[in-house]
């Protein structure tokens, strides 16, 4: 095979990856993240163009297609504005691998602790999962056939007549059987499967449950007792394991992790160097140093095989309440080009999280309680002094943005959480600014407890 050849087939399969997204424009980013996150439109049309751009290299010829770099991002602004959320919610809609990890977690090579490489490492293993997910839902036909084969065997034997096998797979089928437990065998996945990192060195990470399976010569299984139903489920997995092929799980996921990976680096601000920062912890200049050539780009080691970095997108976001984005390393600025800085939340921006959001957290309660048989009905007079009052606490004592919404509520809706259990169904409850009030409009207002909305 030439290396013509290669490259395109090596085109065709990048090509075949992003095929399902190409409808997604810019404008159609923004109006997905809009249906989820109120505001923060200028952060929103920056990753809308990230990933937007990231589509336009995959179809750009090689070698050309090569040399150009994600431009990576840094959000700066108050907690609880969104700059998570835009991230995950960015990486769901397009399927991509996605990790969040906090910077202060990590330390400089040499120090006990978790090293930047880690982070790629975590990257694989969500998308191996990822990949395995998908490609179980081509065999899942035929790895329920099998599994309910399997069952049946417990059931009745191997040796049972087809009669009385037809009967119980009927009943297999309609569920009739769900509640029923068994014995079985099944794969043990426990802590046998525990792996660790070898600092520097070019293997990366050792898996302590290959090195076993190698030296025994076979998959260790263990005797478990459940229902039929869970049964089910685990045989199901099983098999369709058996049906995919291992290593063109690992070539996706790589694949996948190298063009569509997404990496989300919260609290940045808080690894800057600043002489007048609080504290003087060692390897805060080396973290940032060994994050560099992270998002340079380089190639790290894992247990899949060597990973390139070149084409990761890298999210970072950090309050900056003290530090500045411009007291990180000169040369780490340099590779986060674009920066966006998300404003505080207004009363009117509280309002409609509250309502907005296709998951908005009205929605979420009303369904919890409806569960119970009882109605929630908040009224607009109710759901404005809702923000009002944590605008209002956000003010007072910490801006903790939307996460404050979270608190007041829990707090309003105790005592109806508490007694929904044994209250008349059918009830009807609602949340208008005098039941507002009532449970949390005194303790704002007095300010006697305002330790119970502080997080």
């Amino acid at each position: 095979m030439t290396k013509k050849t290669q490259n395109n087939k090596k085109s065709a399969n990048i090509i075949d990856i992003v095929k399902a997204h190409e409808e997604l424009t810019p404008k159609q980013i923004v109006a997905e993240l809009d249906s989820d996150i109120v505001g923060q439109d200028e952060a929103k049309k920056a990753v809308a163009i990230a990933l937007r751009n990231r589509y336009r290299r995959k179809l750009v010829e090689p070698p050309l297609r090569e040399e150009i770099m994600p431009k990576n991002i840094l959000m700066s602004g108050p907690t609880g504005v969104g700059k998570t959320e835009i991230a995950r919610r960015l990486a769901r809609l397009v399927n991509a691998p996605f990790v969040k990890v906090e910077a202060t977690k990590f330390t400089e090579v040499g120090y006990v602790g978790r090293d930047i490489d880690s982070i790629i490492r975590d990257l694989a293993d969500v998308a191996v999962k990822d990949v395995k997910i998908s490609m179980r839902k081509d065999v899942e036909a035929r790895a329920t056939k099998y599994a309910k084969k399997r069952i049946l065997n417990v059931l009745l034997g191997k040796d049972a007549q087809k009669e009385t096998k037809d009967k119980f797979s009927k009943m297999l089928d309609e569920g009739s059987l769900d509640d029923k437990e068994i014995e079985l065998e099944i794969l043990d996945s426990g802590s046998s499967s525990a792996s660790f990192d070898i600092p520097g060195a070019h293997v990366g990470m050792i898996n302590i449950s290959d090195m076993i399976g190698k030296a025994m010569g076979s998959e260790k299984r263990k005797k478990s007792r459940m229902t039929v139903e869970d049964a089910l489920k685990n045989l199901i997995a099983e098999e369709s394991d058996k049906m995919i092929d291992e290593d063109k799980v690992i070539k996706n996921a790589i694949l996948s992790v190298e063009n569509d990976g997404i990496v989300f680096i919260d609290e940045i601000d808080k690894i800057c160097t600043k002489s007048n920062l609080r504290g003087g912890e060692v390897s805060r200049e080396g973290v940032q140093r060994d994050l560099l050539p992270l998002v340079e780009g380089t190639t790290i080691s894992t247990k899949y095989g060597l990973i390139k970095t070149d084409h990761i997108l890298f999210i970072a976001s950090g309050a900056f309440h003290v530090a500045k984005p411009s007291d990180l390393l000169p040369e780490l600025q340099g590779r986060f080009p674009i920066r966006v800085k998300l404003k505080p939340l207004t009363e009117d921006d509280l309002v409609q999280i509250l309502i907005e959001p296709k998951s908005s957290l009205i929605k979420q309660y009303c369904a919890l309680i409806k569960v119970e048989n009882i109605e929630l009905k908040f009224t607009n007079d109710g759901i404005k002094q809702i923000a009002s009052l944590s605008h209002k606490v956000n003010s007072e004592i910490e801006n903790i943005g939307a996460r404050r919404l979270h608190t007041m509520i829990e707090k309003i809706l105790e005592e109806i959480s508490f007694n929904a259990s044994e209250t008349k169904d059918g009830t009807s409850i609602k949340i208008d600014k005098k039941y507002v009030d009532k449970y949390v409009g005194d303790i704002v207002s007095s300010k006697s407890d305002l330790s119970k909305f502080i997080l």
